[in-house]
């Protein structure tokens, strides 16, 4: 078998792909792997449904080093950092927001544990997104299409959004992130773009050109990072100016992370697995 090295390229960025980087021990087998993390220490937590180890944490050499989440996840659709260290995850199926620290203890609980509201929080939410002042935002994509923003508390402050393709308006609300500057970045999958909005839920811009969007991140430098059903990732500048594109997927990135050397991370669609981007300049 051929041991080619493949490279991509986005922008003057330029990764060496290595699949199937995350291993597990012999006869072991992935979940459906839904989306992945870095937290402060380098560990990858990688969030999959299907199994009951909702939550993998891989070291920084791809060696299986835990698992958290058992018992308290049950279908985790993506998960995010948070500023303060903190993990949101959004428990699609189970319609809650959960909110753990970076060992998998749970600290807050959005929405009632399997009772979908039609037209509240929560019916199946797909991702949330913690602002710098504790405020959490939500995307309530696959049973409802709306965003909604609590206080650190949990307290619902605001609701946006609502059905159709409009400015502000959502068909499938499917990924959420908060730049630092305060906009908030929603990918809206099947009307294929991104909506950003200031943190009060105004609609400020549209950023097109994508197929099936799914998940946004955002690096230190504040590029945005988006992958989509080309399959492909999109390079962004902060005011949504393409920089770059690249495959880097085999059906596509279901789920997209970074880490403090400027390396990505894929959770991939089937065939399951985790591909690292090795950054090289």
């Amino acid at each position: 078998m051929s041991d080619e090295r493949y490279t991509v390229i986005l922008g003057d960025r330029r990764y060496a792909i290595h699949r199937k980087w995350a291993r597990l021990s012999p006869g072991e087998s992935f979940g459906f792997l839904s989306d992945l993390m870095v937290d402060a220490h380098g560990r990858v937590h990688v969030a999959q449904r299907g199994t009951d180890r909702p939550v993998l944490v891989f070291d920084r050499a791809g060696r299986l080093a835990g698992s958290w989440g058992e018992g308290v996840l049950a279908e985790p659709h993506y998960i995010n950092p948070a500023s303060d260290g903190a993990i949101l995850v959004a428990d699609r199926d189970a319609h809650q927001v959960l909110r753990f620290d970076d060992s998998g203890k749970l600290l807050q609980a959005l929405g009632r544990r399997h009772w979908p509201a039609l037209d509240a929080p929560f019916n199946h939410p797909t991702a949330a997104a913690q602002a710098p002042d504790g405020e959490i935002y939500v995307a309530d994509g696959y049973g409802n299409s709306s965003v909604h923003r609590f206080a650190a508390d949990g307290s619902l402050i605001a609701t946006w959004g609502g059905r159709g393709a409009g400015p502000g308006a959502f068909t499938t609300p499917h990924a959420i992130w908060i730049d630092r500057f305060g906009k908030v970045l929603v990918g809206d999958r099947e009307n294929n773009r991104v909506q950003v909005f200031d943190r009060q839920g105004a609609f400020l811009a549209e950023w097109g050109d994508f197929y099936h969007p799914m998940q946004i991140w955002v690096d230190d430098r504040d590029f945005v990072f988006v992958t989509d059903q080309i399959p492909r990732i999109t390079l962004l500048s902060a005011d949504g100016a393409l920089i770059g594109r690249c495959r880097g997927a085999i059906n596509g990135a279901h789920g997209i992370a970074g880490d403090a050397q400027g390396n990505l991370y894929l959770a991939e669609l089937p065939p399951q697995e985790i591909t690292k981007l090795e950054r090289l300049n």
